[in-house]
């Protein structure tokens, strides 16, 4: 087997490094010894579109928050379901994951960050929220390993009682917040139905067939 070949590494605001790694046709993205991502097991982050976009298509222009670029399986599948007339926000905190969209990871985005409908912003996604006037129809967060972050202390204040308090002023009522993690987390549904949301927890497979690992989507509707 061929060995994994180091590309790139990446400095994250605020500590720690990400770094881009290759293998033939194969690319990850690692966290320390961890990968955080790679580019045949994109099942659940194609899903954390779709199953949001589920709660809301009947909308009218939606505007969608997509925090967290990675290798933009999720931005890709959120051009392909939504409408001509939607907007997708896409918040990317470190520089470099977007300079590799760009660069070595450009043939995985085919094409989608020349959509007109794409806004790129390369800023922490908790600025986002904090000025969503008026709110989203759709927060979608994958901005770390899930509700347990494993890169930053900042990322995990958005899953606590007061982060989902402003999570919550930040989508509409009846719109939709989904939250992607590695695995599952007991304790997190009960947080984000007392901050208003109705939630489903939904375990879906990494790779594209549906096997492989589990992941946990919670999808929470604001009521």
């Amino acid at each position: 087997m061929n060995p994994w070949i180091h590309l790139d590494t990446a400095q994250i605001p605020g500590g720690g490094e990400l770094k881009l790694m290759q293998r033939g046709q194969d690319f990850s993205i690692m966290s320390g010894g961890f990968e955080l991502m790679n580019s045949r097991l994109y099942g659940s982050e194609v899903a954390l579109a779709n199953l949001a976009w589920a709660k809301i298509k009947d909308s009218k222009a939606p505007r969608m928050l997509i925090g967290g670029l990675g290798m933009g399986f999720t931005l890709r599948a959120a051009l392909a379901a939504l409408p001509k007339d939607a907007q997708i926000t896409v918040a990317e905190l470190v520089p470099q994951v977007i300079a590799w969209a760009k660069g070595p990871l450009a043939h995985l985005y085919n094409g989608a960050l020349g959509d007109r409908r794409l806004i790129l912003r390369q800023t922490d996604v908790a600025l986002l929220l904090a000025d969503a006037k008026p709110p989203y129809d759709a927060i979608l967060m994958d901005t770390d390993n899930g509700p347990d972050g494993l890169n930053r202390e900042a990322n995990d204040r958005l899953y606590t009682p007061g982060g989902l308090a402003i999570l919550r002023k930040a989508v509409r009522h009846g719109g939709v917040l989904a939250v992607w993690s590695a695995g599952p987390d007991p304790a997190f549904a009960g947080r984000m139905r007392r901050a208003g949301f109705a939630v489903d927890e939904v375990r879906v497979g990494a790779s594209p067939s549906g096997k492989g690992p589990r992941h946990i989507i919670w999808v929470g509707v604001a009521r």
